[in-house]
């Protein structure tokens, strides 16, 4: 019995997400395309702001639409229509744009709302259920979110209207990108703190560590003094240079302990730097993206933790660590 009222628990869940679905494809298919046009037209040539509006559930996907706008770098707010009428219709412009959301197209406070856009000349985009409605004869622009039904047992909770309503919105937002070209880099502008952001912006150089956090030593300095740089860096290596600073080599922790652990005890006194260092090691300049760094790491055959980093004329700056990559985030 459990499994059988389980079973038909899951068989409705997957029909409402189907019914929501279709209603998706639906609304592809009934759209108008002059309309489509009209509305990514007013969008991308706004000179000031696209305001959304909706009252309760169509209120929230309008915040959703107006946070996906600015997230490609066109301004957004969502202004609620009753805070709109006592006062906050001030930050409406004659340069704005407004993108209205309803199903039914009769909520009381965006029909009082239309008015005051229409003083400031603000053209009004119509994500609307009802083609018939107030809002949809005072609107400049119509994009058709009619639904059969919600996927509401009772007909009554938004759900299927508001979920094509948010499609459309995204479509209109993702089209605009497209049409503005926005790429990655930019896009990741406005993430910054989010993996995408991080991997396209952070570069090596805000975290590599140099100065006194980059011990350095000659080539001539013993394995004791090695061994000294590399545990009071804390870095689990050491870059070995020249006296005009330039990179020669780099030693890490794991070089040192295998040196070791082969040479005989009668050659330790005579140990120096430049018979432990790795020559020519693998380097990045500080302009180097993060992420391309942590790549240059992780595909290779042997995996290393540590980079040496240079300028452009190959004078050591400093090491950036796997550990360090890794720790802010871009994995």
């Amino acid at each position: 019995m459990y499994l059988s009222k389980g079973f038909v628990r899951v068989n409705q869940f997957a029909s409402i997400l189907k019914l929501e679905a279709r209603a998706i494809d639906r609304a592809a298919q009934q759209i108008e395309l002059d309309g489509v046009e009209q509305a990514l037209t007013l969008l991308s040539d706004c000179q000031g702001k696209v305001i959304l509006a909706g009252v309760g559930k169509s209120g929230i996907v309008a915040q959703k639409i107006a946070a996906t706008l600015n997230s490609i770098g066109t301004l957004a707010v969502s202004l609620h229509p009753c805070d709109a009428l006592h006062g906050d219709i001030g930050i409406v412009t004659s340069n704005d744009v407004a993108v209205i959301l309803s199903n039914s197209g009769e909520t009381e406070e965006l029909a009082a709302l239309i008015p005051a856009l229409k003083h400031r000349r603000v053209p009004i985009i119509a994500i609307v259920g009802n083609m018939n409605s107030t809002l949809a004869q005072r609107a400049d622009v119509l994009l058709n979110a009619t639904v059969d039904r919600e996927a509401c047992p009772l007909n009554l909770a938004p759900t299927t209207s508001t979920t094509v309503a948010l499609a459309i919105g995204d479509a209109l937002a993702m089209t605009l990108m497209q049409m503005r070209g926005i790429t990655a880099e930019s896009f990741a502008i406005n993430h910054p703190a989010g993996r995408i952001g991080k991997r396209l912006t952070i570069k090596v150089g805000d975290l590599m560590h140099y100065g006194d956090r980059n011990p350095t030593l000659f080539a001539e300095a013993t394995w004791i003094e090695v061994a000294s740089a590399i545990s009071s860096g804390g870095l689990g290596a050491v870059n070995i240079i020249d006296r005009a600073k330039t990179l020669l080599g780099l030693i890490t922790d794991g070089d040192l302990r295998r040196w070791i652990g082969k040479i005989k005890p009668t050659e330790l006194e005579t140990m120096a730097a430049k018979q432990l260092m790795t020559y020519t090691p693998v380097v990045v300049t500080p302009d180097v993206l993060a992420y391309d760094a942590l790549k240059l790491m992780e595909e290779r055959t042997s995996q290393i933790d540590v980079l040496p980093v240079v300028d452009t004329e190959g004078c050591c700056l400093g090491l950036i660590r796997l550990h360090d990559i890794v720790g802010s985030g871009l994995q």
